[in-house]
């Protein structure tokens, strides 16, 4: 049977995974009678919530006898680390382009990749019954995208399809006719995508997705580049630098049919498939034949910009809610992660008891922090830091990002005026339709921490950021940070509706009453710029005297409720995030009064 690999690529929300939902369902991949789950390829809990793909996976449907073998990859900046080992495995592309917002910037990070490494693409403008389509305009900005990445003429010279994923058809004509389905789509991958090409000599894979397996161990997925494979048959890994890293045995080999992974007997090279039972290979490791002596190169990864402190739990409700406290749990938790997910980079701190974890931006760190307090895992986290670097001649360097905001005109002004107090430089401002504008600026990473509450308040929840990572450039100079201090807690207890009442005029509170409280714990927000102890814990007076209208209830204001991202991005250098899997607190790196007293003291004699 014939075979053609592909990668579906994407913005955000453009609606890639759909679409493969709608190519399972029309291939013949389910039964009749089977009930499928919407975005079937979403498996993972946090992208159902949140609605992203943040791990790339493999499928396949059989069409007009051949296999098409597709990778639905994620469309955040974030987990490039996932895009870049994909695109490896596979020989051409589908961008998904929606008919209204035209190619955004992840679809350029993506796309960039894609055209270096030579793939053919094929665009399909997608949401065409969109009533702000403009579907012609938007097939010219992907052209003038492509140029601008330096594609060849060949690549320049793509096949174009219009259609509606949720719908399902895709045509040559906007108009249609829709009942062929995706038919169109299919046909034009068999006709466009080459077949995989295939290298001569025995069995050698290299592995691009892991995964950890109950029954099975590990299981690496990967596209085999020569030779073929079977069960038990005798393998060892090569690491990038062709040190042997263990040999062993192939337990099973599973290859995608539709959304299953079926055990087969033998893969054949330019094939997709995951293979068990080795131990410690794995991404981007050479898999091959003993006889191989020189391992396959394997896509560079772009390096981490963004840095956190991962801290074993030391507050007094620590081991409360989570079962999972101790350094050793937390770092092989990390380390495993690390494995798999090759744009993160662990570093042990001297004292043991923290962590350096570096990645591509604040979601992926922040996903990584959801993923395991909901394994059981109670940890302190501190404010993501960027990752500097010095040049040759010493000079300081920082990740500037390429960063897009569509907006309704009327708040263009207020975003303008908050990009360049954190030091962005606007490089284009041009209408997008319906009274919105399209701002780009260039913005350092250090200036973008925490920008996006901001900027959904200042445009009334109008306003869609975009991200990319641009170069590294000369340090901007000091950014201004937050300009409230917090109210803290001064004594452990259970925080009381009356004295939260009471307190209600010094700033708004981030806990509701009853919530367990400890010195040291951030429990609102300052109105003015310093931080103030306060007491929490402080009944009514209780006394016989009775007066009418005096004894109503207390009416709290509500409090600001706190998201994972919202507090990483919010607090300052010297307060933490508690982690665990019932609670998000906020509090001081010190709790003791005295303790933060010396620290400030240290922390401004060595900025003099």
């Amino acid at each position: 049977m014939s075979i053609r690999n592909i990668a579906i690529i994407a913005h955000v929300d453009h609606g890639k995974t759909t679409l493969v939902d709608e190519l399972l369902k029309q291939s013949g991949s389910f039964r009749e009678n089977q009930r499928v789950a919407e975005r079937v390829m979403d498996s993972n809990d946090l992208e159902k919530e949140r609605g992203i793909t943040i791990l790339a996976k493999a499928t396949s449907v059989e069409w007009k006898g051949t296999r098409i073998n597709i990778v639905d990859t994620p469309g955040h900046a974030d987990f490039g680390g996932e895009v870049e080992r994909i695109l490896s495995m596979v020989d051409g592309a589908i961008v998904l382009v929606d008919a209204s917002e035209g190619p955004m910037p992840q679809t350029k990070f993506v796309v960039g990749k894609a055209l270096k490494v030579g793939l053919k693409p094929i665009v399909a403008i997608n949401k065409i019954d969109r009533p702000d389509g403009r579907h012609e305009e938007v097939v010219n900005e992907v052209f003038d995208l492509f140029a601008a990445l330096d594609a060849t003429d060949e690549q320049l010279d793509f096949p174009i399809l219009y259609g509606s994923g949720r719908d399902g058809w895709m045509n040559v004509n906007p108009e249609g006719p829709k009942d062929q389905g995706m038919a169109p789509l299919l046909d034009l991958v068999l006709k466009h995508v080459p077949e995989p090409t295939v290298a001569e000599g025995p069995f050698r894979m290299i592995g691009t997705i892991l995964e950890a397996n109950p029954f099975l161990g590990r299981i690496i997925t990967g596209r085999v580049h020569s030779g073929s494979v079977k069960p038990n048959q005798a393998v060892k890994v090569l690491g990038q630098d062709g040190k042997l890293l263990e040999s062993g045995r192939i337990s099973k080999i599973l290859a995608f049919r539709g959304i299953e992974r079926q055990p087969i007997e033998e893969a054949h090279a330019g094939d997709i498939v995951a293979i068990a039972g080795l131990t410690k290979g794995t991404v981007a490791d050479t898999f091959c034949d003993p006889s191989v002596t020189e391992a396959l190169t394997a896509q560079p990864i772009d390096p981490p910009t963004v840095t956190m402190s991962f801290i074993v739990n030391d507050s007094p409700l620590a081991g409360t809610e989570g079962d999972k406290v101790t350094s050793r749990v937390i770092r092989d938790r990390l380390f495993k992660e690390a494995e798999g997910n090759v744009a993160l980079k662990i570093e042990e701190s001297s004292e043991k008891d923290s962590f350096f974890v570096s990645g591509r931006g604040e979601l992926q760190l922040a996903v990584l922090i959801e993923t395991m307090r909901r394994e059981g895992f109670e940890l302190a986290v501190s404010r993501p830091r960027v990752v500097m670097h010095k040049d040759e001649s010493g000079q300081l360097l920082e990740p500037v990002e390429e960063v897009v905001i569509d907006v309704d005109e009327e708040h263009s002004g207020v975003v303008v005026q908050k990009m360049s107090e954190r030091k962005a430089e606007m490089v284009e401002l041009r209408p997008s339709g319906g009274n919105r504008v399209r701002l780009v600026f260039f913005a350092p990473t250090r200036g973008l921490i925490g920008y996006q509450s901001e900027l959904l308040t200042d445009t009334r929840g109008t306003a869609i950021m975009n991200r990319l990572f641009h170069d590294y450039q000369p340090y901007k100079g000091e950014i201004g940070g937050r300009i409230n201090g917090v109210l803290l807690a001064n004594e452990p207890g259970e925080a009381v509706a009356y004295a939260l009442f009471n307190l209600e005029d010094r700033g708004p509170m981030v806990i509701e009453p009853g919530e367990k409280v400890y010195e040291g714990m951030i429990i609102g927000i300052h109105t003015r710029d310093n931080d103030l102890e306060v007491n929490v814990l402080k009944g009514k007076k209780l006394t016989n005297m009775r007066a009418a209208g005096k004894d109503e209830a207390v009416r709290l204001t509500p409090p600001i409720k706190m998201t994972l991202e919202r507090a990483l991005s919010w607090i300052q250098d010297d307060e933490l995030v508690e982690v665990t899997p019932k609670s998000i607190r906020l509090r001081k790196l010190h709790l003791d009064p005295h303790e933060r007293k010396r620290f400030e003291k240290s922390r401004t004699a060595g900025a003099a």
